[in-house]
C-alpha cells in the first residue's frame, strides 16, 4: 500500500466526520430560507406531502455530496502536497 494512502486514512476520517457537521448545519441552513421552516420534515410525517419529503431528501442528498467531494477532494490535495502523491 503507498504511504500516500495510508496517510489518508486518518485524515480521510477526520475530515469526513467535519465535514459532516459542515453539511448537516448547511442543511439546516438552506432548508430554513427554501421553506421557510426551522425543521425538515422526516419521511415517516405522516402529516407531510410526498412532494415536501422528496424535496428536502433531495436538497439534503445533494448538499451532502457536495461537501462529501469537497472536503475528499480537499483531503486528497494535501496529502498529495505533503507526500509528493495522490492517494488513489
Amino acid at each position: 500500500m503507498k504511504a500516500s494512502k495510508i496517510a489518508y486514512k486518518p485524515v480521510g476520517m477526520a475530515m469526513g466526520a467535519l465535514g459532516g457537521i459542515l453539511a448537516g448545519a448547511l442543511f439546516k441552513r438552506a432548508w430554513k430560507r427554501l421553506a421557510h421552516e426551522d425543521e425538515a420534515p422526516d419521511a415517516t410525517d405522516e402529516f407531510r406531502s410526498w412532494r415536501e419529503v422528496l424535496a428536502a431528501a433531495v436538497v439534503q442528498g445533494a448538499i451532502f455530496a457536495g461537501v462529501k467531494a469537497a472536503v475528499d477532494r480537499g483531503g486528497a490535495t494535501v496529502i498529495r502536497r505533503v507526500t509528493g502523491s495522490w492517494p488513489g
